[in-house]
């Protein structure tokens, strides 16, 4: 099977859509990530899949805190803005952004998001290209419910209908 055969099977795989977001000694750092999960209720944790050598993966290895907005659809321009690698500081990227400080890990928080967590690392596991990152979540909360969900499916942005 080739590298391609498996993302286009893979794709087929409709996920939600977060921010993920951190500070990294005083610097915003954040990335777009569609692998992400609820992993336990008791206790509550979170699993992030991170590409093994992005900056990201740098900043969550180092700093053991970190935030997870659950976008929604009107957030797309968000997540693709998040999702370009090789781009300027993060910093100028918020400035646009209605946004918050999580209260447990000064991380960013998108203040229109549908829900957001905020998590400390309790275990980084490698696998292959990328590195699980196993959070406990620190406080979670319900921001914008009734908004329609973003959603990665057939490695296209789409929307789910909002609630009726």
């Amino acid at each position: 099977m080739s590298a391609e055969e498996f993302k286009a099977a893979l794709a087929q795989f409709a996920t939600g859509v977060v921010l993920v977001t951190s500070d990294d000694d005083g610097e915003d750092a954040a990335m777009t990530a569609s692998a992400f999960l609820s992993l336990s209720i008791d206790p509550p944790l979170v699993l992030l899949s991170v590409r093994a050598g992005s900056r990201m993966h740098g900043v969550l290895t180092r700093q053991p805190h970190w935030a997870a907005s659950v976008l929604s659809a009107g957030q797309q321009p968000v997540a693709a803005r998040f999702a370009v690698s090789q781009r300027p500081t993060d910093r100028l990227l918020f400035a646009d952004l209605a946004h918050h400080r999580g209260p447990y890990t000064g991380a960013l928080i998108l203040d229109h998001a549908l829900a957001a967590v905020e998590c400390r690392t309790e275990q980084v596991v490698p696998a292959g290209d990328h590195t699980l990152v196993i959070g406990r979540v620190l406080a979670a909360e319900r921001r914008n419910p009734d908004a329609p969900a973003l959603l990665r499916f057939r490695s296209r942005y789409r929307t789910l209908p909002p609630r009726s």
